[in-house]
């Protein structure tokens, strides 16, 4: 569980004047600027920005999407989730091929880019009643069905499907990069004490950090363009954060394949086991999304807007050069309670902190060569999807 608060040196401006003028950021210092207080905050985030500047200056992006769950049954139970069901609990449901295409064919006509399928991990081990599903439907595997239906959205659309399946071995990394331009798991954390009984991961066999670093390593060997991220507030430390961010820079460093690391903080729901757990704080947010950055300067860092509002704008001021996926159709099934902002809103908002808003796909305009080089119906596709810049040409902002 968290360890309690420890009283640490201030950063000295010096150290802030370097990461502003593109210093590395050390361990140490990460460890003590993700506890930044109210003097060091100001300092922290100016560091931030100007590294993002760097990096992708005066633009701010998001992918246009429906969200697509395939199935929320699930094996694992996260101490924080909503989504997953058990077989013949209230709102349990595996979509049928006919439901998929229906929302996708729906989206498309809203100008909707991408396809975000979130799934339950391989819940036909667990359940005999998802495997008999699958046989239904024809299919052996969960894994199988999804590959099959982003398949099918790739032929039958103009959107791009974008598959969460949870773990994954290398042979099915390599088989739904065919029919996926991008992937992504959520490392969330490398804290294994969170596995521990009464913590966030204790009946999550799919949780082992050394599982989740072992999908995210095999994308970067097969070079599949690939978004990860952390999830804070969950109880580990702000020093495990930091080590969870570290894990991510040194695999990208490796593969150079991380596309985007989504920064998401914990939001309490009723229901769910850490219902009375206390969120993270707003400055917590910005001190992580910050330290994130700084760590990653080359990296998209995206963070949910619907999870940080009515204030997400401030976002903008720790770093961030992504919205992540936001649809005009379908609720973030992940956190119903928090709906999207309209995206003409987001984009005043955007504007208003001295940024553009530019619609992207689910990968991302530097990745695009390692999809689109090749032959096949995926590079088609995704060339069409495309503008010159390599963001997304259909999309609009309103």
């Amino acid at each position: 569980m968290a360890a309690e608060h420890t009283t640490l040196t201030p950063v000295s401006h010096t150290h802030l004047d370097d990461l502003r003028s593109g210093l590395p950021l050390s361990r140490a210092l990460a460890c003590q600027l993700i506890r930044a207080g109210d003097h060091e905050l100001p300092g922290l985030l100016a560091a931030a920005v100007a590294a993002k500047q760097r990096f992708k200056p005066d633009i701010i992006t998001y992918s246009r999407k429906v969200f697509i769950p395939l199935t929320n049954l699930c094996r694992d139970y996260c101490g924080y989730c909503i989504f997953r069901r058990d077989p013949g609990d209230a709102g349990a449901h595996t979509m049928t091929p006919d439901e998929v295409l229906q929302v996708a064919r729906a989206g498309e006509k809203m100008g909707c880019t991408e396809a975000l399928f979130s799934l339950g991990d391989k819940p036909e081990l667990a359940f005999p009643e998802m495997r008999e599903t699958l046989r239904r439907l024809g299919y052996n595997s969960t894994l199988h069905y999804l590959e099959a239906m982003c398949d099918l959205v790739l032929r039958e659309t103009t959107l791009l499907p974008h598959p969460n399946p949870g773990l994954l071995s290398a042979d099915w990394i390599r088989r739904l990069a065919a029919v996926s331009p991008s992937m992504g798991l959520m490392l969330e954390t490398t804290s294994d004490a969170l596995l521990r009984p009464g913590c966030a991961h204790d009946n999550a066999p799919d949780k082992l950090p050394s599982k989740r670093l072992r999908t995210i390593e095999d994308a970067g060997k097969q070079n599949v363009p690939f978004t990860t991220g952390l999830l804070f507030g969950i109880g580990e430390t702000p020093e495990d954060r930091v080590n969870t961010l570290f894990a991510i820079r040194e695999l990208h460093l490796r593969y150079g394949h991380i596309q985007e690391v989504i920064v998401q903080n914990f939001r309490a729901k009723p229901g769910i086991p850490m219902q009375d757990r206390p969120e993270p704080t707003h400055g917590e947010m910005l001190s992580t999304v910050a330290v994130a950055r700084l760590l990653l300067p080359d990296v998209n860092i995206q963070a949910p807007p619907n999870l940080s509002a009515p204030y997400y704008d401030e976002l903008l001021g720790a770093g961030i050069n992504d919205w992540g996926g936001i649809s005009p159709l379908t609720p973030d099934f992940i956190n119903p309670e928090k709906p999207w902002p309209h995206l003409e809103e987001l984009r005043l908002r955007t504007e208003a902190k001295g940024y553009s808003l530019r619609p992207r796909l689910p990968i991302y305009p530097e990745f695009l060569p390692a999809v689109t080089a090749g032959p096949g119906l995926l590079a088609k596709k995704v060339k069409a999807a495309a503008d010159r810049e390599g963001y997304a040409w259909r999309a609009t902002a309103a």
